[in-house]
């Protein structure tokens, strides 16, 4: 009997032993553990959501399109965040279309921003675009509002009329297809 006990209980450790080897092994447990030394670690994750389409081509505003803006002016375009924002100081002075957007709808700095402008012919007809890219750097960390640390919350953008729109381009409009803030 006593033979019995102490086979079944080297068993009963032999399993435990197993189990926590494996465990520990284990890549829910240590993911650098499936992978051999000096290859890369296998993808964590990849996900599916059905209808979405992977973009393939920069964010465009549709509403530059239906804009007609006369000689000298520049106009905001509609876009998908104008209830995030105020833009002020529309310009065109020819050479460049500049202004300013506010964030109205959190008290945040900004992450990403993309400001998109259409430049018009003298007929109004939409000629080109060209874009201002705002990508806050990361390196910098995130700001601590309860250092005193106040958000930017104000882009200034200038985009200047593309080489081949030069002399042609008389009036400009600006949306925004692109806005990230905390």
């Amino acid at each position: 009997m006593r033979t019995n006990n102490i086979a079944l209980t080297a068993a009963a450790l032999a399993l435990a032993g197993l189990f926590a080897a494996g465990w520990a092994l284990s890549p829910l447990r240590n993911p650098e553990s499936s992978h051999k030394a000096g290859t890369a670690a296998p993808a964590v994750a990849r996900t599916s959501l059905p209808g979405l389409v992977a973009a393939s081509a920069e964010p465009r505003l549709a509403s530059l399109t239906r804009l007609t803006p006369a000689k000298g002016q520049a106009v905001q375009a509609a876009g998908p965040f104008d209830d995030r924002f105020t833009m002020r100081d529309l310009t065109f002075n020819g050479s460049s279309v500049s202004g300013s957007a506010t964030i109205t709808s959190d008290v945040s700095d900004i992450l990403e921003f993309e400001a998109l402008a259409g430049f018009y012919d003298a007929g109004g007809h939409l000629v080109g675009t060209a874009r201002f890219t705002y990508h806050h750097d990361e390196s910098a960390g995130h700001a601590d509002l309860s250092a005193g640390h106040t958000p930017n919350e104000l882009e200034k953008f200038s985009i200047a009329v593309p080489a081949n729109l030069r002399g042609k381009a008389v009036a400009a409009a600006v949306g925004v297809p692109v806005l990230v803030n905390e």
